[in-house]
């Protein structure tokens, strides 16, 4: 199975809003969207970084820009197994 390749549309406004080249704008939605799914459980720090591709150790630095806890989900579990 290989990669899978997406196309969105941007409103212009938006690309405006967020100050952005065309060249920074997909990293900057794949980060985004990354980090995103990572603060919400729903991919590991390493997926996460594979869809903001970027090495892991990067990603997990670049969380704080958008105010994410790097080990949210590490945490989780831990507060899950506590008796």
């Amino acid at each position: 199975m290989g990669d899978r390749r997406l196309e969105i549309t941007v409103p212009e406004q938006v690309v405006g809003a967020l100050g952005l080249g065309d060249a920074d704008l997909g990293p900057e939605l794949l980060m985004a969207a990354a980090a995103k799914l990572h603060e919400l459980g729903r991919l590991s720090s390493g997926l996460a970084a594979d869809l903001a591709g970027i090495p892991r150790t990067q990603f997990l630095i670049d969380l704080g820009r958008h105010r994410v806890f790097p080990l949210e989900s590490e945490l989780r579990d831990l507060e899950s197994t506590t008796p």
